[in-house]
C-alpha cells in the first residue's frame, strides 16, 4: 500500500530536488500528483528562481501559496538564452494550458491579409494569426468580408494566383482562371518569376498605399468597367468600395500622425478578476479594441507582481498579433524586462518598437480611452460571470455536487447500426462553450455496445493529463446510460468525477379527444430514484440542455463526415488505374462521385494527373459499374 507523502516531507523532497538545479536560463514546469503541468515558467536563472517559491518568505501571494500546496514534481528545459525561455514559456503555456498561469482566450482575432513570400509564386491568404515566417501581413482589419473582398480585388487587377500550393504543383494545363484572363498561369510556367514578382510588387505597394488614394482607384476602375459595358464586374467594385467605405468611416481619428501603429494596453481588475484591454492605432484611426477578462488573476493582491503578469501578458499576446510600431502602458517595468522584451520582438521579426510607459498628450488621451473602456467591460464581464456563477450553484445544488461545475464536460456517441462509431467531447467552463477543448473520437469498436464504446471514450480522455479535470460529466440518456458512465469511471479508477444524465420524457397534455404529447427534460444523478427537474427556460436548466444538444450536434457532424466520406470513395475503388492519390485528386476537383459520373473525358482530363487517355478509361468504367 502507499504511503501518502506528508508535506513537509514533499517539500523537503523537492528543496533537495531544486538544489541540483543548473543556474542558467531555461524553463520550469511544475506538476501535481496527477502528473499535470500546472504552472510553466521562465528564469534567467532556473536555481534561484524555483528555490524562491519555497523561501519562507511572508510576502507571497495567496496564489502562489496554493501552488506551492499543489506541486509534486518540477521538470526544466535549458535554453541559450533569456529570450530563448520567454519564447518557449509562451508557446508551452499555450500548449499545455496550466491552471496556475496566465492563459488568454481569444476567440475574437482579427483577420489580415497574408502574402506568402516565402512561395516561389506568393499568393495572398486571410489569416487569423501573425506567424514568425517570411509571410507578409496587412492589418489588422475589423471585418473578414473586406478582407476577402480586398484579396479578390487584388487577384483579379494583378492576376495574383489564388489556388492552393499542392493544386498548383499537380497542374499539368492552365485551369479556368486563366482561361478567363485573371490569372497568368504561373502552375505551368506561362509566366516568369521575375515578371509574376513584378506584379506581387505592384499589388503590395497598392495595400501600403492611404485609404483615399485606395478608394480613388477601386472607383477608377469600377467606372472603367461600366464604360466597357461589364457591368458584372462594376457591380462587384462597387459593392467593395461601399463596404470599404462603410468600415473606414466607422473608425475614429484619434491623431495625425499616420506613420505609426500603435496598440494602448490598459489594466482594470480588483478581487473578482482582472481586464486586460487592447485599443488598435493603425495610420492614427482607432480601428477596434479587444479585452482578455482572467477571473483567477487578483492583480492588487499581496505578493502579485505586475512585472510579472503583465510581461507574460505581452509575450502571450504577441505570440499570434502584429507587433506594432509602438506598445503603450502605464507600469514602471525597468530597464531590464524592457530591454529583454525588446529583444523578444526582435526575436519575432520587429527590432525597432518602442515601449511607452511615461504618457502626454495624444498618448496620455489613448491611455485615459483605454482605461475608461477597460472599467467599462470589466464590469460588464463581471456581472456577467457572477450570474452565470449563481446559476451553476444551482446546478451544484440540485445535483447535490461537491463543488460549483465550472468545467462541465458532455459525451454523446453516434453510429448507424453500429458502423462508423464516433463520440463527441463538448466542454462548458464557467457557463459557456469553449471550443478550443472540444474533442472528438473515432471509436475502434464497431458495434453497438454502450458500455464498450463508454469505457473507451473515457479512457482515452482521462489518458490526457494535461487536460483539466470535469467538475460534472453530463451524458445524454437516462439511468441505464448514468449507471454504464458509473460503471465505466469505477473501472477505469476515477469514480470520483460527479457525473449526472439528461434524458427527455414525454407527457400526455391533453384532453380525451384531443391528446398532445410534450417532452420534460429530466436529470438523474447515482443514488437517486426520481429524477431531479429544473425550471424550464431558467439559465440553469438553459446551460445543460444547451451543452447536451451541443454535444449531439458535434457528434452527428462528425459522423456524418465519415459516413459520407466512405459512401463518396466507394464508388471509385473498383476503378482501374485509380489509386488513392488519384482518387483524392478527382473528389478535390470535382466535389462528389456525381459530378465525376456526369463529366465527359475532356472535362475529367482537366483534374490535376489525369491524361485524357486515362479520363477515357474512367469514363468507361463508371459508365459499365
Amino acid at each position: 500500500m502507499e504511503v501518502k507523502e506528508k508535506p513537509a516531507e514533499r517539500i523537503a523532497r523537492l528543496k533537495e530536488l531544486v538544489s541540483e538545479f543548473p543556474k542558467t536560463p531555461g524553463v520550469y514546469l511544475m506538476k501535481n500528483a496527477r502528473d499535470k503541468i500546472i504552472y510553466v515558467g521562465k528564469a534567467k536563472n532556473l536555481k534561484n528562481r524555483v528555490r524562491s517559491y519555497f523561501s519562507n518568505s511572508a510576502d507571497k501571494s495567496v496564489k502562489t501559496k496554493y501552488l506551492v500546496s499543489h506541486i509534486t514534481k518540477i521538470d526544466y528545459m535549458l535554453t541559450n538564452t533569456e529570450v530563448e525561455a520567454f519564447l518557449l514559456e509562451a508557446s508551452l503555456i499555450k500548449k499545455y494550458r496550466p491552471r496556475y498561469n496566465i492563459r488568454l482566450k481569444d476567440d475574437k482575432s482579427y483577420p489580415y491579409i497574408r502574402c506568402s513570400l516565402e512561395d516561389k509564386y506568393p499568393r495572398f491568404y486571410l489569416a487569423r494569426r501573425v506567424r514568425n515566417t517570411k509571410s507578409l501581413y496587412f492589418g489588422p482589419f475589423t471585418s473578414s468580408y473586406t478582407v476577402r473582398a480586398t484579396i479578390e480585388y487584388l487577384n483579379e487587377k494583378y492576376k495574383i494566383r489564388d489556388c492552393t500550393n499542392t493544386y498548383m504543383k499537380s497542374r499539368k494545363r492552365p485551369c479556368l482562371t486563366f482561361q478567363i484572363n485573371r490569372c497568368k498561369a504561373p502552375c505551368v510556367d506561362k509566366v516568369s518569376a521575375e515578371e509574376y514578382g513584378e506584379d506581387i510588387k505592384e499589388s503590395l505597394k497598392f495595400l501600403k498605399k492611404e485609404k483615399k488614394t485606395l478608394l480613388k482607384e477601386i472607383k477608377a476602375d469600377m467606372l472603367e468597367a461600366s464604360d466597357l459595358e461589364r457591368f458584372e464586374l462594376a457591380a462587384k467594385l462597387r459593392d467593395q468600395l461601399k463596404s470599404l467605405k462603410s468600415i473606414w468611416e466607422r473608425q475614429v481619428v484619434v491623431h495625425h500622425k499616420k506613420t505609426i501603429d500603435q496598440d494602448v494596453i490598459a489594466v482594470f481588475g480588483d478581487e473578482r478578476g482582472t481586464l486586460f484591454e487592447t485599443l488598435h492605432v493603425r495610420g492614427g484611426q482607432l480601428i477596434g479594441q479587444r479585452s482578455f477578462f482572467l477571473k483567477n488573476l487578483k492583480i492588487h493582491e499581496e505578493g502579485e507582481d505586475p512585472k510579472e503578469w503583465f510581461t507574460s501578458f505581452l509575450s502571450q499576446y504577441y505570440v499570434d498579433n502584429i507587433i506594432p510600431d509602438e506598445i503603450i502602458y502605464h507600469y514602471e517595468l525597468g530597464s531590464d524586462i524592457t530591454k529583454l522584451l525588446k529583444d523578444l520582438f526582435t526575436e519575432r521579426g520587429r527590432p525597432q518598437v518602442t515601449l511607452t510607459h511615461v504618457m502626454q498628450g495624444d498618448k496620455k488621451k489613448l491611455f485615459q480611452m483605454a482605461m475608461t473602456n477597460a472599467e467599462s467591460h470589466f464590469k460588464k464581464t463581471v456581472s456577467k460571470v457572477e450570474s452565470l456563477t449563481d446559476s451553476l450553484k444551482v446546478i451544484q445544488g440540485k445535483l447535490h455536487l461537491p463543488k460549483i461545475p465550472f468545467r462541465i464536460e458532455c459525451y454523446d456517441i453516434s453510429h448507424f447500426q453500429g458502423t462508423e462509431v464516433v463520440a463527441s467531447q463538448v466542454v462548458f467552463e464557467g457557463g459557456v462553450e469553449n471550443k478550443d477543448e472540444y474533442r472528438r473520437y473515432k471509436l475502434t469498436t464497431e458495434q453497438n455496445d454502450d458500455y464498450a464504446n463508454m469505457k473507451e471514450v473515457l479512457e482515452r480522455r482521462f489518458n490526457h493529463t494535461e487536460y483539466d479535470d470535469p467538475d460534472l460529466i453530463l451524458i445524454d440518456g437516462g439511468k441505464g446510460q448514468l449507471n454504464i458512465c458509473a460503471k465505466v469511471l469505477k473501472d477505469i479508477g476515477r469514480a470520483d468525477v460527479p457525473i449526472a444524465s439528461i434524458a427527455k420524457a414525454r407527457t400526455d397534455t391533453g384532453f380525451k379527444k384531443k391528446k398532445v404529447t410534450s417532452t420534460e427534460e429530466r436529470f438523474f444523478i447515482p443514488g437517486r430514484a426520481n429524477p431531479v427537474t429544473f425550471r424550464k427556460g431558467s439559465e440553469p436548466f438553459k446551460i445543460l440542455v444547451q451543452l447536451r444538444d451541443e454535444a449531439h450536434r458535434f457528434a452527428i457532424s462528425y459522423h456524418r463526415l465519415l459516413r459520407d466520406k466512405r459512401i463518396l470513395t466507394s464508388e471509385l475503388d473498383e476503378l482501374k488505374g485509380v489509386g488513392n492519390k488519384r482518387k483524392k485528386v478527382l473528389l478535390s476537383y470535382f466535389g462528389s462521385v456525381d459530378k465525376i459520373k456526369q463529366a465527359d473525358a475532356k472535362t475529367l482530363a482537366e483534374a490535376p494527373g489525369i491524361s485524357l487517355a486515362l479520363a477515357k478509361q474512367i469514363q468507361e468504367q463508371l459508365k459499365s459499374s
